[in-house]
């Protein structure tokens, strides 16, 4: 797995490059800035962008608005915004497409396997999605949606989908087995009218249908 990190903090970022290749990662380029994100991307094309939202010079949006930017440019490629703040707005953008996007705190991150792990998932095409993030998505509009159709446990078992969890994972968080999370998701599936297709994208598209339903 090759990676291209934009953070403007020298401390934060010469952690991370050194943390990652401690795990067999390839840090292809690590800079601070936006235009030389833009540039590294198109460089080395990484399989995955890690950036952080608020990048010089004005450390408002620069990051967030470089990461759309590579969207649209690199199909493919994976970015996993790294951040301390919510911006619902601009993660509802990005969330366009779900596949190869995730969003993680910083304050937040305490276990670099779990990282890793989020980066290898952002990197094949899956979400990875801090839970503080989906909790303020989910809390930032009160519209009906087809997920109202949803059970509570339903929409407990969608929130920790848009974390990007396994299904065993989801099972261990909600103390229950991996058959009833089974059963759970296909009940999903059915109440958001996502029938079975030759692309096998439901559980992406069950994601962006939440995600969708929840932002502002």
């Amino acid at each position: 797995m090759r990676v291209v990190i934009a953070e403007d903090s020298a401390i934060l970022r010469d952690g991370l490059v050194q943390l990652l290749q401690l795990r067999d990662v390839e840090v292809a380029a690590a800079v601070s800035d936006a235009e030389a994100l833009l540039a590294a991307v198109a460089e080395h094309a990484p399989d995955v962008a890690v950036v952080d939202i608020r990048l010089p010079p004005t450390q408002s949006d620069e990051g967030v608005r470089a990461a759309l930017r590579l969207r649209q440019e690199h199909p493919g490629l994976g970015v996993l915004l790294f951040s301390q703040y919510v911006e619902t707005a601009h993660a509802a953008r990005l969330l366009t497409d779900p596949a190869g996007f995730g969003y993680l705190l910083k304050e937040r991150v305490v276990d670099i396997g779990e990282f890793v792990g989020a980066l290898e998932r952002v990197a094949a095409g899956g979400t990875a999605l801090d839970p503080e993030v989906v909790a303020q998505l989910f809390g930032a509009s009160r519209r009906a949606t087809a997920l109202d159709a949803l059970t509570p446990r339903e929409r407990e078992v969608l929130a920790l989908m848009a974390e990007g969890r396994t299904n065993h994972a989801v099972a261990t968080a909600l103390t229950v087995s991996e058959r009833a999370v089974e059963k759970h998701i296909a009940n999903i599936f059915t109440k958001l009218d996502l029938p079975p297709s030759e692309t096998g994208h439901r559980r992406v598209l069950a994601v962006l249908r939440y995600l969708e339903g929840t932002r502002a």
